[in-house]
């Protein structure tokens, strides 16, 4: 059984037991998350497809870090003005393992 989830402004695939790695959540390790914005569930051939989400499907989790991913540099300049920026980004991101998939109605 899986499910696809929205969060974030991106769409995950969880299975129970899975580990994901989603946009930032608040929270600190070890605490319960719970994703109610279910797109997708698939159980054993069955498939049920929300619109946009369906009904009483929930995926619960529990936060196992938080990171930041690698490191991604940005360089700017204009030529013949001698003006050079350079700057760099580490995207924070959570890991949660998924420890249960509710299909819902």
């Amino acid at each position: 059984m899986f499910a696809i989830i929205k969060t974030g402004g991106k769409q995950y695939k969880a299975q129970k037991d899975e580990l994901i790695q989603i946009e930032k959540l608040d929270g600190d390790t070890g605490a319960k998350v719970e994703f109610e914005e279910v797109i997708f569930v698939s159980n054993d051939g069955s498939i049920k497809v929300g619109s946009p989400y369906i009904k009483g499907a929930k995926v619960r989790g529990e936060i196992v870090r938080q990171g930041k991913g690698p490191k991604i540099n940005a360089f700017n300049y204009k030529p013949k003005k001698n003006e050079r920026k350079r700057w760099g980004h580490r995207q924070p991101h959570t890991v949660v393992r998924i420890t249960e998939v509710i299909a819902g109605k």
